[in-house]
């Protein structure tokens, strides 16, 4: 199971980014833009995805991993169970959704 200081570390890692709180809980913004946080459970992530799309898609191929609630309904953004990922996932994860919400050029500094 990955903790906080996991996600903190991960998210950290990417150019530009800072941690601003977000309703009260830990966000992750590139740019000012938010692209991840911790919910106020504490075990659940809010992460960017590309589309409505990219998000049925991952919570029909993996519900123990990742899901919704109607707060959420129409936004891009999926919820993530982080006892469901390790590291790895989660590394992926949060580069994907940095890349969602990086600007062009700055997107192109981890490539």
């Amino acid at each position: 199971m990955v903790t906080d200081d996991d996600v903190r570390r991960v998210a950290l890692s990417l150019p530009h980014t800072t941690e601003k709180p977000s309703y009260g809980t830990p966000g992750f913004r590139v740019k000012d833009k938010l692209f991840a946080r911790i919910r106020e459970e504490g075990d659940v992530l809010v992460v960017w995805v590309a589309g409505e799309v990219e998000k049925q898609e991952l919570i029909a191929a993996e519900p123990a991993k990742f899901f919704t609630i109607p707060h959420y309904d129409g936004h891009p953004t999926v919820l993530v169970r982080l006892a469901a990922v390790d590291v790895d996932e989660l590394t992926e994860l949060l580069t994907d959704a940095w890349r969602v919400r990086a600007p062009r050029r700055v997107a192109a500094e981890l490539d």
